[in-house]
């Protein structure tokens, strides 16, 4: 199954697009199925009419997976609550935490992505960016946080848990907790592989002008820098050029200007302006919007070894959009904290590099090259 993960600047129309996208692939035959991830029903007024034998519809519900979290956590950890003398939590009187509804979208996902139904084609309408972006490295830094509070060999000691918590003097965790643990990665881990998967693609939409291009700017370097494929950007609500007169002549000689700066850097597919909010079928087929992209290999981040040029081997970080101020490299350990802009991943170091020291780095073309000089205490030594 092919995914394809719609989202842009708020404003941009990437609901519409996210529509549009799966209505023409239904419309050729593609088994699709188009999954809301906001917080309101935004799908049911663009699709209106819209009725197709291979488009499946479906939405997020927070709620009810806030509520059945909720119910399941009490019931694992019931123990525990009576010991105390807590009072049991009513789902239904409570309302989602922040967070729920992120959490939500991710085993949504990870549903998707399991489901005995036979789906060719998964359309997700993620949020706007600024939401998206950290949405999708959720998956990743979740293990990584649960790998340092529980790390995985801890558990193969829980036959020693009680002696070791007699002789510590402290309570160790109960096993539920591990148990959580070790659940709660698996699905994370399931999610996580669906954004690498080859057949994963991020799609932008933005509306072409000043404001538009910058929010892209940013997006895809988050995108970028998440290792996702951006697979292309939608150009929505294009102006036609025969009305490129009077006092539409200025917004139209911008828009044209932002979609040939587009075109030197990504893959741009126009949708033109209605002249109105796009409602139901005709609408949809009139946008005309680009279908699914093929399957392609995925982000790569290679290493290239110039140790018998230059005595350094060269990691590859392809980061679009980056500048050198806003840039910085932290390494800890077997780590390397990459920020650029307003995201940070926490990467780990292929194998080979974590026998050298970081020799320093540069940004050309949108790449960044981060030199690494093999220490010789920890590098294999030659006869």
């Amino acid at each position: 199954m092919r995914t394809l993960l719609i989202t842009g600047p708020g404003g941009s129309g990437r609901t519409t697009v996210a529509a549009a996208t799966a209505f023409a692939a239904a419309r050729e035959g593609t088994r699709t199925l188009l999954l809301g991830a906001g917080p309101e029903d935004a799908l049911g007024p663009v699709l209106g009419d819209a009725d197709l034998p291979r488009l499946t519809v479906r939405r997020v519900d927070a709620d009810a997976g806030f509520r059945a979290d909720l119910a399941a956590l009490q019931e694992r950890a019931g123990g525990a609550l009576d010991l105390l003398g807590a009072s049991r939590l009513v789902p239904e009187e409570t309302g989602p935490l922040p967070g729920a509804e992120e959490l939500a979208v991710l085993r949504a996902l990870r549903d998707a992505a399991a489901s005995e139904d036979a789906y060719d084609l998964l359309v997700v309408d993620l949020p706007a960016a600024p939401r998206a972006l950290p949405l999708l490295a959720l998956p990743e830094e979740l293990r990584r946080v649960l790998r340092r509070l529980l790390p995985p060999e801890r558990q193969a000691a829980r036959a020693l848990r009680p002696v070791l918590g007699r002789l510590a003097g402290v309570p160790m965790p109960a096993e539920w907790i591990y148990e959580t643990a070790a659940r709660l990665d698996l699905q994370l881990a399931a999610v996580q592989a669906l954004l690498a998967d080859r057949g994963t693609a991020v799609r932008l939409v933005a509306e072409p002008g000043p404001a538009g291009a910058d929010a892209l700017r940013t997006a895809a370097l988050g995108v970028a820098l998440r290792g996702l494929r951006l697979d292309a950007v939608v150009a929505n609500r294009v102006l036609p050029e025969s009305e490129a007169a009077g006092w539409l002549a200025g917004p139209v000689a911008q828009q044209r200007k932002t979609l040939d700066e587009w075109r030197e850097e990504h893959t741009v597919h126009p949708v033109a302006h209605l002249g109105r909010d796009p409602r139901g079928a005709d609408d949809l087929a009139a946008l005309a919007a680009p279908v699914a992209p093929a399957v392609t290999g995925p982000v790569r981040w290679p290493v290239t070894d110039r140790i018998a040029e230059d005595g350094v081997l060269v990691w590859h970080l392809p980061l679009p959009g980056a500048r050198r101020d806003s840039l910085d490299l932290v390494r800890r350990g077997d780590e390397l904290t990459v920020t650029a802009g307003p995201f940070r991943r926490v990467v780990p170091l292929p194998s080979a590099l974590r026998r050298c020291t970081v020799d320093g780095a540069a940004l050309r073309e949108g790449e960044l090259r981060i030199r690494f000089r093999p220490d010789p205490e920890l590098w294999p030594r030659t006869r």
